[in-house]
This record gives C-alpha cells, sequence and structure tokens, in this order.
C-alpha cells in the first residue's frame, strides 16, 4: 500500500463495497477447487462476551434465551407469549419478518433469530401451545424472601440514596449473592445478567466495608482525600527523578528505590480511585434496575387486579 500510494499520489480505500466484491471473487475461487463457503457470514460477538456465552454465564443473550424458552414452552398462543415477555419487563417488537425484543437499559433491540437461527416467526407459532394445554404460565418477579428489615428500607422506589452500602447491600441479597446456602435464584432478566458481575460488585462491597463509606458523601470525601494524596506523590516522584539525574552513582540506587516505592503507593491510589469511580456509577446503575424491577412487579399487581379471575373446565377435567 506504501508503495502504490508512492507511485499514484494515493491511498488503497478498503471500502465496504470493495469488501464484498472481493469476498464474491474468494467465495468464487473457494467453489471452484470444492472448499468451503460461509453461506451466511454474520458479526462475530465480542471475545468476553464469547468467553462468558461459553462459560455458561448469565450474559444478555443467554438470559435472552431462557425467558424466550419459558415463553414459549409456556403460552398457549402468541398474545399469551407477548404478554408474558412484558411482564418479565421485556419492551418486544413483533412487526415484520425478523421479531425483536431487549432490556429496557439496551438502546437496542435483539433480533430472535441473532439468538437462534431457528427462531423464526412461523417456527415460534408452530411451538406455541405444546407444553402448556390447559392454560398458560405467568410470569412472575419476586425479591429475595431472605432480606433482613435492616435493608428491606434501604431503597426507595423513584429516590436516589445516599446510603449506598445498604443499597448495595440491599441488591446482594436482590441477586442472591446474600445469604449464602439458599436456593434463591433471581427472576427478573435484569438481576440475572447482573451475575456476570459478581466479583466486581463483591469487591466494591469490601472496599466500602474496609474503608468506612457508608453515603455518598462519604465516597466523595474518601476519593478527594485520595486524589489529593496522590497528587502530592506525583510532584515528588518528578523530584525524585530530577535528583536522579543530577545524583552520584551511589546516590542513584537508594534514589531509584524510594522512587519505585513512591510508584507502588500512587499504584494503590490509583485503584482506590478507580473503585471509587466505579460505586457511584454502579449505585446509580442499582438504582435504576431496582426502579425498574418495581415498575415491573406494579405492572403485574395492576393487570392481575384489573382481570377477572376465571376458571378454566379443561383444567379442572384435568385434575379430576
Amino acid at each position: 500500500m506504501g508503495t502504490a500510494a508512492m507511485i499514484f499520489g494515493s491511498k488503497y480505500n478498503y471500502s465496504k463495497s470493495e469488501q464484498k466484491r472481493l469476498r464474491e471473487v474468494s467465495d468464487r475461487l473457494c467453489r471452484e477447487y470444492s472448499l468451503s463457503v460461509i453461506e451466511n457470514p454474520k458479526k462475530a460477538p465480542a471475545r468476553p462476551l464469547y468467553l462468558d456465552e461459553k462459560s455458561g454465564k448469565p450474559t444478555r443473550y443467554n438470559v435472552y434465551r431462557e425467558d424466550l424458552r419459558e415463553a414459549i414452552n409456556g403460552s398457549r398462543d402468541l398474545q399469551h407469549m407477548m404478554k408474558y415477555l412484558t411482564d418479565k419487563g421485556y419492551e418486544i417488537d413483533f412487526s415484520g419478518s425478523h421479531w425483536k425484543m431487549k432490556l429496557p437499559q439496551y438502546r437496542h433491540f435483539t433480533r430472535l433469530d441473532t439468538l437462534d437461527e431457528r427462531l423464526t416467526p412461523d417456527f415460534i407459532r408452530s411451538c406455541l401451545g405444546g407444553a402448556s394445554r390447559y392454560g398458560n404460565y405467568k410470569a412472575r418477579i419476586s425479591y429475595s424472601p431472605h432480606m433482613p428489615e435492616q435493608y428491606k428500607n434501604a431503597w426507595k422506589p423513584h429516590q436516589k440514596t445516599t446510603g449506598i452500602l445498604a443499597l448495595y447491600y440491599h441488591w446482594c441479597y436482590q441477586l442472591g449473592i446474600f445469604p449464602k446456602g439458599t436456593d434463591y435464584k433471581p427472576a427478573s432478566p435484569l438481576m440475572k445478567e447482573e451475575l456476570r458481575k459478581l466479583d466486581e460488585i463483591t469487591a466494591q462491597v469490601r472496599y466500602m466495608s474496609k474503608h468506612n463509606i457508608s453515603t455518598l458523601s462519604d465516597l466523595h470525601a474518601d476519593r478527594e482525600k485520595n486524589q489529593t494524596e496522590m497528587n502530592k506523590l506525583i510532584d515528588y516522584r518528578q523530584h525524585l527523578r530530577n535528583k536522579v539525574r543530577r545524583a552520584t552513582p551511589a546516590e542513584k540506587e537508594t534514589l531509584r528505590a524510594e522512587k519505585q516505592g513512591v510508584t507502588e503507593q500512587i499504584t494503590e491510589l490509583r485503584k482506590r480511585l478507580k473503585y471509587a469511580d466505579g460505586i457511584e456509577k454502579r449505585s446509580a446503575h442499582i438504582d435504576n434496575c431496582l426502579d425498574q424491577i418495581h415498575d415491573t412487579i406494579e405492572n403485574q399487581r395492576l393487570n392481575q387486579q384489573k382481570q377477572p379471575v376465571k376458571t378454566d373446565r379443561r383444567r379442572e377435567e384435568s385434575l379430576r
């Protein structure tokens, strides 16, 4: 490319149309020599997502697949399937030839046939009613039954909390992280996906407990103190670098050892500042998630109050 630019005075432009043309040429040559061709190429997922998917962690796609399977198996018709997903907290778009769904925190919808190429509208319609012959399953989202009273009021709907340590404990109970040894698992797809960040959440809780951080004010004070200390150390390290340049060979060894110790202190303070930023962002994210879950539960409750109680005769006959 460099040589071509020197000769012709312009660089090679690898546009999408050029990429398509080269792919067509490559596919034609592969077919001529009986080599394999990728018929329907798809964009590869990001490597962290691929590794999490492979290890079975509750990524967004895994959670979508699980809830879709429940919705299809537990619904007699398309209307009930759509209601099941909306009761779970999803936004759905079942218009056109490619059906889509997403959780509220994401900007873009995910096509169902991206999750599994079999999930076309015709295939889904053909599967409905198989396992729910006598009725429909209802989507239910509930909070952890193991939460102590002191944390139940740590968060209020649509009101940003300042007690972030209590908020974190509240969230850990909702995720089933606390207490250990129970079989509780979160029912909300929003919470299920948060389990992917389990290590990060527990590390942040430990940091707040270790440094006596309970509120946002405590967090801001901790961050300001660490930032001031780090700025002083950075200036002092620069002072040591200047001294090293002018020092004798015997003094240089001592100064370099001292500079290394200062660098280690700066690295530790940078870690603390990173924790503080992460905790502040996550506390706002937790508030938002809990608001969404609360709204979903409230909508379920209101819908149940509006619906008259009906007795399914076929279900009664099957139970006799």
